[in-house]
């Protein structure tokens, strides 16, 4: 059985938007976007992993939300599963503090002008779908 490490993604939602955040490191992923998140430790809880990421990459105080559904492979041995999210009444505002230098909260119409890397796109895809709401809103990816 293969042993697979999970790294949870936040599509953490504020006012319709999501936010999308600018890799500055490993130099191979650097100035692509993703969903903020990261690697869950062992013996913790997924939920708890993202709370914690968010804190650490972000400076946020956020909750989880519900599992989007699906599982997207990562560089082997590693998974991605994306959660909804939202900022706790009273959070700071988001600050990329680790591995980002820029973050932006994407509107539906704004999904796709930002550069994803390639294992995000149908993570973004499947949430955008699974929202629902913001998906009502969003144009197709071009090339989709």
């Amino acid at each position: 059985m293969t042993h697979h490490i999970v790294v949870v993604g936040a599509a953490l939602i504020d006012g319709g938007r999501l936010l999308a955040a600018r890799r500055s490191a490993p130099v191979e992923l650097a100035g692509r976007w993703e969903l903020p998140g990261g690697k869950v430790e062992p013996g913790e809880p997924a939920e708890a992993a993202l709370v914690r990421e968010l804190r650490e990459e972000l400076g946020v105080h956020a909750e989880t939300g519900e599992r989007v559904p699906g599982e997207w492979p990562l560089r082997p041995p590693y998974v991605l599963r994306v959660w909804t999210a939202r900022l706790r009444p009273g959070s700071p505002a988001p600050e990329p503090l680790e591995d980002h230098d820029e973050l932006r909260w994407l509107g539906p119409d704004e999904i796709w002008d930002v550069d994803w890397l390639d294992q995000d796109v149908p993570a973004v895809r499947q949430t955008l779908a699974h929202l629902g709401r913001l998906a009502s809103g969003a144009r197709e990816m071009p090339g989709a």
